[in-house]
């Protein structure tokens, strides 16, 4: 008896969707809805933190990305980062268009959900990767020259690492380098392009002679609590399952968020005579930054550690910045994503254990001493293409189309003369 096309069909597609589970698929495509969340939350974050006359253009960068990068993802980002591998260093074009990338699971990404719903997920996160740099070249960049920056920065930046940590065959995989929701690939990658871009650019016009305050703490502490929510789905959906490692994931991100939080508010306190409001809020960012990579292999008490040491090491990198004025990195991402990213790598080495995650590693303090240096090479190697490859793509697109505007523009505010609209009609 022979089977028509329609049949044949619908036998494989049974056959595929067996293999699915669905508690997982459902866990993974509402952990992306959270992290797809954590962008517009970073456009409140940033957006109350500029001036008046820059919040729309702040706001709309971080929007812009969603879209930008969602399509870049599914024609080539996608396959870059984790498509079939060319020597440990990026994964070749075989995934084109999503070429392959079908509803079956990939076993070596996650043997339980859909290759597409791994391929999603990952995608929010290359999505907020470059939303981040943003808060570093506040309010004096083109708005063309930033489109190309974020296209070419995402392609030959964050795919080439992402592959190196995640993707299979990737160099600091192998090396058994362990970074579980991002603090490599997101966090160090974004914090040192920050540096770079900021010293590219330069200061803004006034810095020196004026005092740049946040137009709404309001929205800085919405931004921030938004960032909260969503980074649950960050690290807690990248357990890929919806079982115990995702619980424990979940348990160590709370807790070393309100430490940090409760960190640098007390900086914050003993240092300025008064807490900070939204030092409290970037504060908490920075715990969720350290957390990040180790989220998936440490305890809830070396999370609390963790937490301590984010809310005190990023609140002193962004108070010595401030004091020292060198570099006008205008929203501080290097002190919380650079720094942050560096101590919960490191931290990573330090505490992971088995106990928490088998298919993990013991770190330095659980008998592993070679896990700190594992760490130490992949901080060093993204750290550093980051920040090299940042600087030739900045002053490549400045050679051919400029990156900052017009002082008068810089004056005038990017509102108006990038976009033609106010934020506020009052």
């Amino acid at each position: 008896m022979s089977i028509d096309p329609v049949s044949a069909s619908q036998i494989v597609s049974s056959a595929a969707a067996a293999e699915v589970n669905t508690g997982d698929t459902a866990w993974v495509l509402a952990s992306a809805a959270l992290v797809m969340l954590m962008t517009p939350a970073l456009a409140f974050f940033y957006g109350g933190m500029v001036r008046q006359k820059n919040v729309l253009a702040t706001i709309m960068q971080s929007f812009v990305i969603v879209a930008l990068i969602s399509v870049q993802w599914v024609l080539w980002g996608y396959s870059l980062a984790f498509g079939p591998d060319v020597k440990g260093l990026i994964g070749n074009l075989d995934w084109l268009g999503l070429n392959g990338v079908g509803l079956a699971p990939n076993a070596d990404y996650a043997a339980t959900i859909p290759h597409q719903a791994f391929m999603i997920f990952q995608g929010m996160f290359a999505v907020i990767t470059p939303a981040l740099i943003t808060g570093a070249f506040a309010e004096r960049m083109k708005f063309k020259s930033f489109l190309i920056f974020v296209l070419l920065w995402a392609t030959i930046v964050y795919d080439p690492i992402a592959h190196w940590v995640w993707g299979q065959g990737g160099w600091l995989k192998a090396m058994g380098a362990l970074d579980f929701a991002g603090g490599t690939v997101v966090h160090i990658s974004s914090g040192f392009a920050a540096l770079a871009a900021a010293l590219i650019m330069k200061k803004r016009i006034g810095l020196d002679e004026e005092t740049i305050e946040p137009h709404d703490s309001t929205m800085v502490v919405l931004g921030a609590a938004f960032l909260w929510f969503g980074w649950f789905g960050f690290n807690a959906g990248s357990a890929l399952t919806s079982g115990s490692l995702a619980t424990s994931a979940f348990v160590v991100t709370n807790t070393a968020a309100a430490t940090a939080a409760l960190a640098w508010m007390t900086m914050s306190w003993w240092m300025g005579g008064k807490p900070s409001v939204i030092g409290t809020a970037c504060g908490a960012v920075a715990g969720l930054v350290a957390i990040t990579p180790g989220s998936g292999f440490v305890t809830p008490m070396a999370a609390v550690i963790i937490g301590l040491g984010a809310g005190v090491f990023c609140y002193l990198a962004c108070h010595i910045k401030a004091r020292s004025n060198f570099v006008d990195d205008s929203l501080d991402v290097m002190g919380v994503h650079g720094v942050g990213g560096v101590w919960g790598a490191l931290a990573t080495g330090l505490f992971a254990t088995v106990a928490v995650n088998s298919a993990g590693a013991n770190g330095l303090f659980y008998g592993n001493p070679e896990q700190i240096t594992a760490q130490l090479i992949a901080v060093a190697a993204s750290a550093t293409y980051s920040f090299v490859v940042t600087v030739g793509i900045l002053k490549a697109i400045d050679v051919v189309f400029g990156l900052r505007v017009a002082p008068h523009e810089e004056v005038h505010g990017l509102d108006i003369t990038q976009h033609g609209e106010p934020a506020y009609s009052i």
